[in-house]
């Protein structure tokens, strides 16, 4: 059995958690800036204008390789010169690029905001969508994987979050 020095907190409470006012603002800013994948594929699937346009930001090849239905394809490089053309400032974009690993669709959101869009970063990226089961669309045509059980409940659309 281990035992602990009741004068040394653990690695969890080193630093103590936060006044729940403070989190409950420091969360509350963490949605304006994100959606997570099933939210936006919930909201996709709705009858309906959804509200939102999604961006996938990453390069032609990994366009090619699978992205969400409905996409605008618009390489975060491209973005200044191009988003113009192709969003309507007056709809929210929602951006994603590969996944947790990859900060190309903070990246795009960070260059769309500066131009004046109202933005969020869809949390999972496109690894995610494929993960949790979601209909994808490649230069063949559309795919869908088995949801993989450690992302999304097995035989259920929603995860109870």
């Amino acid at each position: 059995m281990t035992t602990t020095d009741p004068l040394t907190p653990n690695p969890v409470l080193r630093v103590a958690p936060a006044a729940p006012a403070e989190a409950a603002a420091h969360f509350r800013a963490s949605l304006v800036f994100h959606a997570d994948v099933s939210d936006v594929a919930a909201a996709l699937a709705a009858d309906g204008d959804p509200g939102f346009v999604v961006l996938d930001s990453r390069s032609a090849a990994a366009w090619d390789q699978g992205h969400v239905p409905g996409a605008v394809h618009l390489p975060t490089a491209l973005i200044p010169g191009q988003a113009g053309q192709l969003l309507d400032r007056s709809v929210p974009v929602v951006t994603y690029c590969w996944g947790p690993g990859c900060n190309g669709a903070t990246r795009a959101a960070l260059a769309l905001a500066e131009l004046g869009y109202q933005v969020k970063e869809m949390l999972g990226g496109f690894e995610y969508w494929v993960r949790e089961g979601f209909e994808f669309e490649t230069w063949e045509g559309h795919e869908r994987r088995t949801a993989d059980p450690l992302t999304a409940p097995a035989g259920s659309d929603d995860c109870g979050c």
